[in-house]
């Protein structure tokens, strides 16, 4: 993978991250509804605990507090309420603080664990552990595999080095608008953590975050262009692998280990047995009544019509010598201390009935490819350039 190609996997994962979760109305209902239709299949938890959530209002963050609810555990928030704002009034204790500047409403609080999901920046952890340090019996740090910069072989598990910071470059004021060194800056603050919460630290890295809530679309745009119908570009080969993880997965995992008080390093991302791009897309399809049709079109000709994985095709990186590990990270460690998967068919019939909550205007950028994807014009024009050149005939994308 090329420089410029591993830094924009980079820093389109951490966009995803960052996007305005806010501009996404009428969530709370259906967050809630699927709560409660859940609620009775969920046992209490044998000890309850007092757990501080620093964000918890964006994608992840509401999955996690639902779940924390439901096994009958106190839950803190801090953020700066401006995300959904009072998403969780009455239900959880809300804290107004911003990890760039003052948390000192943190001043005299004590927790038996923190969850931190929304933390890039090396000084965020730095700031919260003013009045955190000696006050938390764990702290649990949402990272990324990002912060693995080699990609080239499969299977590589935790141990795998991650990304120095660059020489010069000060971690604790670097712009917190520039994602430019996001693995970097991740690996810095996991080793912030390290620092300030010695032995009582997890670490989550997780891979593509997917399902309802996702404001980044990177893997909404399939169930929503399969449920459209019509010819589906297919990229690559379909034995090309795919990892991913349902935002409720995640969320049920990390409060699993906070629950079991369990520390180290973890790979979060899935499933459990290996995935192919044909898998997820058939799998997709089949909870679908469009009946759409795949042309699978390979790498080299998508690179040649300027087509990238990640963000035109997302989910799907391309099989090259340099990405070969990107979509096998080894998740033995984690699935050992109890991350566990729901079945793709529910992943994807949820984000397709989620996608119906939407307003107008929302389907549309997600049909728009304003976040990720391809336009179904873009698709059409590749598709009947591959027909061009093989002698197929194209059908036209919708």
């Amino acid at each position: 993978m090329s420089t410029n190609r591993r830094s924009f996997l980079k820093i389109s994962a951490a966009a995803g991250g960052a996007l305005g979760l806010g501009a996404l109305p009428g969530l709370a209902g259906a967050l809630e509804r699927r709560t409660l239709a859940s609620a009775t299949r969920i046992e209490p938890a044998a000890a309850p605990l007092s757990i501080l959530i620093l964000g918890g209002t964006g994608f992840t963050g509401p999955e996690q507090v639902e779940y924390a609810l439901a096994r009958g555990h106190k839950i803190t928030l801090l953020n700066r309420n401006k995300t959904r704002p009072d998403f969780f009034k009455g239900r959880v204790d809300q804290l107004i603080g911003d990890l760039n500047g003052d948390v000192s409403v943190l001043a005299g609080k004590k927790f038996d664990v923190v969850i931190d999901n929304p933390t890039t920046f090396p000084a965020w952890v730095r700031n919260a552990a003013k009045y955190l340090k000696g006050n938390t019996g764990q702290y649990i740090f949402i990272s990324t595999i990002s912060v693995y910069p080699d990609d080239s072989q499969p299977n590589k598990d935790e141990s795998d080095k991650t990304t120095p910071m660059p020489a010069g470059v000060d971690p604790y004021t670097t712009d917190t608008a520039n994602y430019k060194y996001y693995g970097a800056l991740k690996t810095f603050a996991e080793q912030e953590v390290q620092r300030q919460y010695p032995g009582i630290n997890t670490i989550v890295r997780p891979g593509l975050i997917v399902g309802p809530l996702d404001p980044s679309d990177r893997f909404t745009y399939w169930p929503a262009r399969i449920a459209r119908g019509g010819t589906v570009l297919a990229p690559g080969q379909p034995t090309d692998p795919v990892q991913f993880i349902d935002a409720r997965d995640l969320a049920e995992f990390m409060i699993r280990l906070a629950e079991n008080h369990t520390l180290g390093v973890f790979n979060a991302t899935g499933p459990s047995k290996p995935l192919t791009i044909a898998e997820m897309l058939y799998g997709i399809k089949a909870v679908t009544t469009a009946g759409a049709q795949f042309t699978w079109v390979p790498e080299d000709f998508l690179t040649a019509q300027k087509v990238s994985g990640w963000s035109d095709l997302p989910v799907w990186v391309g099989n090259s010598p340099d990405e070969r590990g990107f979509a096998r990270r080894n998740i033995d460690r984690a699935l050992a201390a109890g991350l566990t998967f729901r079945p793709l068919a529910v992943t994807a019939k949820d984000t397709i009935d989620w996608i119906a909550t939407l307003t107008a205007a929302q389907q549309q950028r997600i049909a728009d490819a304003k976040r990720a994807g391809m336009t179904a014009a873009r698709e059409t024009a590749v598709l009947e350039a591959w027909a061009a050149k093989t002698g197929g005939k194209a059908g036209a994308a919708r």
